[in-house]
Formats: structure tokens, C-alpha cells, sequence
């Protein structure tokens, strides 16, 4: 069998069958792919929870392990495998791996599933390099012990971590800075553990502030005063804008691993509040809003909303804060469930559950910011919440995949408002009616479908002052595709899209050079692009004009390592996606 070129580097892993492959699995072959290469990349991002102590249960019946070889394995599943199969092997993504499977089809099996993957997204680690003859021996032997637990996270453990760098009445009492703090974009560093501040007009760095691994967002309080960054290893930090030099004034750890922070926009309680919540331990943490002092810890275990099954680890996806009534909006993935929480009372909390679909993933307000819309991302659909009746509006039934980030806003010539999704599964930009009182029958379908360049699409983006749509596409394995954007005119959008080469317009040399997350300025006539490649490879973020789409500047420093999320002060205090 003809072997089949595997893209670099493992983070986009794509399952192919090599050659010498048994003929149980190239019987496969012809199987329809369940899991597209772009998803099983996207779901198959590390873990830090393999960095940390762990119980574990010896199982008499599996196939013996030296200790190194035990904290090894769990490094790797961490690192490669718990994004699709779960902390504890229960199954998300990819197939369960608990010990009545794995023991039943026995190391063999075991070695030549994960070596050589399947047509149905496993990726092949062994045939790609990724895992030597050794590491794939070790591995199946692992998934045959039982699951290492990994430890709670209480109120003991937040507050041993809780630092308070500088106290609220030693921070200055006005901005200490020339900056227009609203125009101040907040990048991901994912790979150093750092966010870059940088000066939306001069297209400079303002300062780099440690943070915690992979930051995955950042939130702007209701004030625009502080930022609120959260890494993939549970740490939050909060960046005061008013200082001299923007930097981090108090930070706490709220898991082990997360991915979604919020803070408190009703008017009455502005800057007062934050909220976090974990992938594990399953729960969220609301806390104090200038200290980030923890206050109330509230776990997410609880039955499925479609088997009505117990879940032991549902993650918490992601969390939007309502801007006209106390209440944040805590999405949960694996048992479909979307928690409308009320913060005037953490002694006596008030939470309205509303069964989705699943997993829940990310979502945003449509303009009016009554309706929140998130994504359903294994069920291939977009669920609909009325935060003015507390109740789930519709469920839309949309692409493979749907991952919106925040989605994109806009007013169709034919159809009237709507709010976009692309997906990582296919090529469609799903456009649904978001405007029952004026465009009753619009409202809550897909009024039109648009073909982008391709599957892998993360992130997109217009602006209210805007005629463009803007879709990356980072996770798709074409390199024409990956290293470039595709833009859509909003008032013609039967209009073929157009291709902008963003990675050639950065000019950084060799690398991976994905192209992700359009992110608008304070004014909304500049479109910022991050430049992804390795950490040892040149990265940038490349300015577009918006309305000429030309090419405007190139930002590029040695510090800029791996950037990723970008996020506009402005625009995100106020939610204008």
C-alpha cells in the first residue's frame, strides 16, 4: 500500500494507513471517517494534567509495568490522548478506553490499533514516528491498567496558590499610562507561558506578563480596567491596565486544567465578580472580582442530558457573563448542559438548568445580546438560550463540527440579522436568522450556507462597521489553506470568496506558519492575524486594512513566540464580534 504523507508537527495528527498495516485494519479503509483529520488534530492537544501526582490503582489483571514505565505512559496519554478518550478513559471524542475494553482485546490488538490508527480518526502514532515500537509496547500495556485519578481541587488547594502581587489600595487610583487601553490587544504566547500586551495604534509591545501554560482566553472586566487570562493548567491572572506598565496584580490556580474565565457585567455588579471553570475537576469557581479570592466552588458532575447517564467528568467549556442581569451562563461539554447562574447570593445559589445537546463547546450573543448561541460540537448542532426568559430557545441543527469561537454578527441583505459558525469537520459557513421579532421566520435556522476553502476553521469574525467576513482555517492539513485566510462580502455573499496570502505577506521563513483567529481593532478597521509556527521558528501577526484588505503592517519581535489568541480590549468588555 502506498504510503500516505503525514504533516508536521504532531499537534496536527491525521490518521493514515501505512504500509505492512494487518489486514484487519486496512479492511477499514473503505469504512465513511467518523473523526476528519482537522477535529482528531484539534481534540488531541496536551494535557498538563500528565505533570501532575496521581493515585494509582494497580489492576491485578493487567500486563505488568515498571514505575517509570507507568509515569512515562501517563505522560504520553496526557500529552496526545486525553483530549479525545478523557482524564479518566470514559470517551468523548474518541472511543472509551476503560479496563473491560482494553483487557478484553490485550496488548496485541492494542499495539497494532495504536500504531497503525484507523479510518475513523484514530491517528496512527506508530507508522507517523511519533511513538517508537517501544513507546506503543508501553502504551497498550497502560490503557490495560486502571485509570490513575488524578487529585481534587478544593478550596485548600485554591487558596494555597492564591497571591495577592499587589494589594487593590496600593493600585493606582487613574491610568498611569499615555496608552488608549481599549485598544490594547491581549496575545496568547502559547508555548512560553506568557501573554504580550501590545499598543493597538503603534503596533508595539507594551509589556510581556507571565501567565500560566497555553492561555486559552482573555476577558475584559466590565470597566475595561483589568484583563483576565486563563492557561490550559488552571491558572488565572489578573492584568491591571492602569499601571505604568500593564502587569499582573493577583493570580490563583482553580484546577488542574481549564479553559474558560468570565467576570461580572450587570451594572451593579461590575469588576465585582470573576468565574472560572476547570476540565478537571469538573466544576467552576466564582471569585472575588480584584483579588481573584476564591468564594464559591461549584461541581458539574451529574447525568448526560440525552442517555440520562451519570458523567464523572464533565468539563466546563466555556462561560459568557449576561450584561443586564446578574448571571453568568457556565456551558458544560459532556453532559449537554447549559447552568444560568445568579451571583447575588453565593451562600444560597440560584441555578436554572437548561438541557442542550452535546458536548457543548464555545458560542457567543448574537447583536441584540439577548440570544447566547453554543456550539453542540458532536452533535453537529448550535443551541439557542433566551437569557431575558431563562429558557433554551431552539436547537439548530447545523455543519460538522461547529466551532465558532465567538461567531460573527451581522444584518443578511435577504434574511436580516444573523450570527455565522464555520466548522472544524467540513468546509460551511452555517449563517442562522437571530431575529424572531422582525424575521420571524429566519429566526433560529440556517438561512444560508457558504463554502469556505476547506474543513479546520477555528475562528470568525466581522465588525458592526464592517462589510467583511473573515475565516481561518489553521487546522486544515493543506498548507495553501492553513497559511491563508478567505474573506466573504457580507453584501454579496453569492460573491466567490477571496484567498489572502497572510503567511507570504508575513515573511518569516520556514515554519508552520498557521494562519488563526481574525481579531478587529477598537475601530473596526483593521483585521490582526497570528502567524503561528513553532516555538524555535519565527512567528508574527500580520495587520490587514479592512476595508482595502491590503496588507498594513507586520508586527514581528523576538518575544512574540507562538502567538495565538488575540484579544481586543474594547471589543471584548463589550462583546463586538
Amino acid at each position: 500500500m502506498k504510503l500516505i504523507a503525514r504533516m508536521k508537527p504532531a499537534a496536527w495528527v491525521v490518521a493514515t494507513l501505512m504500509a505492512g498495516a494487518p489486514a484487519w485494519v486496512l479492511a477499514q479503509a473503505n469504512q465513511k471517517e467518523h473523526v476528519s483529520p482537522p477535529e482528531a488534530a484539534y481534540q488531541a492537544g496536551g494535557s498538563p494534567l500528565g505533570a501532575d501526582e496521581m493515585h494509582h490503582d494497580v489492576n491485578p489483571k493487567a500486563p505488568p509495568m515498571t514505575e517509570k514505565e507507568f509515569e512515562q505512559a501517563k505522560q504520553i496519554y496526557f500529552e496526545r490522548c486525553a483530549g479525545c478518550h478523557g482524564v479518566l478513559r470514559k470517551g468523548a471524542t474518541g472511543k472509551p478506553l476503560t479496563t473491560d475494553i482494553t483487557l478484553e482485546r490485550g496488548s496485541e490488538y492494542l499495539k497494532t490499533f495504536i500504531k497503525y490508527g484507523s479510518p475513523a480518526g484514530m491517528p496512527n502514532w506508530g507508522t507517523s514516528g511519533e511513538l517508537t515500537d517501544a513507546q506503543v509496547d508501553m502504551m497498550a500495556r497502560y490503557i490495560q491498567q486502571s485509570p490513575p485519578t488524578p487529585p481534587e481541587w478544593g478550596m485548600d488547594d485554591m487558596t494555597k496558590t492564591w497571591k495577592v502581587v499587589v494589594a487593590p489600595d496600593q493600585r493606582p487610583k487613574k491610568k498611569m499610562n499615555d496608552f488608549d487601553i481599549s485598544n490594547i490587544f491581549s496575545v496568547t504566547l502559547r508555548d512560553t507561558g506568557e501573554v504580550a500586551l501590545i499598543d493597538g495604534a503603534s503596533k508595539k509591545i507594551i509589556s510581556i506578563v507571565k501567565t500560566g501554560y497555553a492561555v486559552h482566553i482573555s476577558r475584559t472586566s466590565a470597566s475595561g480596567r483589568y484583563v483576565y487570562v486563563i492557561g490550559r493548567d488552571g491558572r488565572i491572572n489578573l492584568i491591571d491596565l492602569w499601571m505604568e506598565k500593564p502587569d499582573n496584580v493577583a493570580e490563583v490556580r482553580i484546577g488542574l486544567e481549564a479553559r474558560s474565565v468570565e467576570t461580572s457585567k450587570d451594572k451593579k455588579h461590575q469588576d465585582q465578580l470573576a468565574i472560572a471553570g476547570a476540565y478537571w475537576p469538573p466544576q467552576y469557581v466564582i471569585m472575588k472580582g480584584d483579588t481573584l479570592e476564591p468564594l464559591r466552588i461549584q461541581s458539574t458532575r451529574g447525568m448526560t442530558v440525552d442517555t440520562q447517564e451519570y458523567h464523572p467528568e464533565p468539563r466546563v467549556a466555556s462561560i459568557v457573563a449576561v450584561h443586564d442581569k446578574p448571571q453568568f451562563i457556565v456551558n458544560v461539554k459532556e453532559t449537554g448542559k447549559i447552568m444560568l447562574v445568579d451571583y447575588t447570593d453565593l451562600k444560597n445559589l440560584r441555578t436554572i438548568e437548561i438541557g442542550a445537546s452535546r458536548f457543548l463547546h464555545d458560542g457567543g450573543w448574537d447583536a441584540s445580546k439577548r440570544y447566547f448561541l453554543v456550539a453542540a460540537n458532536q452533535s453537529n448542532q448550535v443551541a439557542v438560550v433566551d437569557s431575558k426568559r431563562d429558557a433554551l430557545e431552539a436547537i439548530v441543527d447545523v455543519g460538522k463540527i461547529p466551532h465558532p469561537g465567538r461567531g460573527a454578527n451581522f444584518v443578511h441583505p435577504k434574511f436580516g440579522p444573523v450570527w455565522a459558525t464555520g466548522h472544524l469537520g467540513d468546509e460551511t459557513i452555517a449563517l442562522i436568522g437571530t431575529d424572531p421579532a422582525k424575521h420571524k421566520k429566519e429566526a433560529w435556522k440556517v438561512v444560508q450556507t457558504l463554502k469556505a476553502q476547506g474543513g479546520g476553521n477555528l475562528f470568525i469574525k466581522t465588525h458592526p462597521k464592517s462589510s467583511n467576513l473573515w475565516v481561518d482555517t489553521p487546522l486544515n492539513p493543506d498548507p495553501k489553506v492553513n497559511q491563508s485566510v478567505a474573506v466573504f462580502d457580507i453584501k454579496n455573499l453569492d460573491k466567490p470568496f477571496e484567498v489572502l496570502p497572510i503567511a507570504d505577506w508575513a515573511q518569516v521563513g520556514e515554519g508552520a506558519k498557521r494562519i488563526t483567529q481574525p481579531e478587529y481593532n477598537k475601530a473596526g478597521d483593521e483585521v490582526w492575524f497570528s502567524v503561528w509556527s513553532a516555538k524555535n521558528q519565527e512567528s508574527a501577526i500580520v495587520v490587514v486594512d479592512d476595508k482595502t484588505r491590503k496588507l498594513k503592517a507586520v508586527i514581528k519581535d523576538p518575544k512574540l513566540i507562538t502567538p495565538t489568541g488575540k484579544f481586543n480590549v474594547y471589543n471584548t468588555q463589550h462583546d463586538v464580534y
